[in-house]
């Protein structure tokens, strides 16, 4: 089993930063991509932005040129840096991954989730 665990989210003013951070571990035989999702109260829960182990990126419209994603391959570990948040930004941020375990397919995981908090 792969476990994620998140950590970095919080509140904030609208036009502030926060960096989140997400840890890959057990007993990883590969990551396929890691990534980050949201869900509003109410809403589905959306791509925000993923980045794969060669470090191709994707992101949501909403927020390119605002948000950054990256990884240490090594730690299998990913961040989102957000900056110039917008209230419409809130919501519970989800670490995603694909990734294998030794004998087993590709599967994806999720962590638990971290609350985001913009505030106009």
């Amino acid at each position: 089993q792969v476990q994620l665990v998140e950590s970095g989210g919080g509140l904030v003013q609208a036009g502030g930063s926060l960096r989140l951070s997400c840890a890959a571990s057990g007993s990883i035989a590969n990551i396929d991509y890691m990534g980050w999702y949201r869900q509003a109260p109410g809403n589905q829960r959306e791509l925000v932005a993923t980045i794969t182990s060669r470090g191709s990126t994707n992101y949501a419209d909403s927020v390119k040129g605002r948000f950054t994603i990256s990884n240490d391959i090594a730690k299998n570990t990913v961040f989102l840096q957000m900056n110039s948040l917008k209230p419409e930004d809130t919501g519970v941020y989800y670490c995603n991954s694909r990734a294998r375990v030794p004998g087993l397919p590709f599967r994806n995981y999720w962590g638990q989730g971290t609350q985001v908090t913009v505030s106009s």
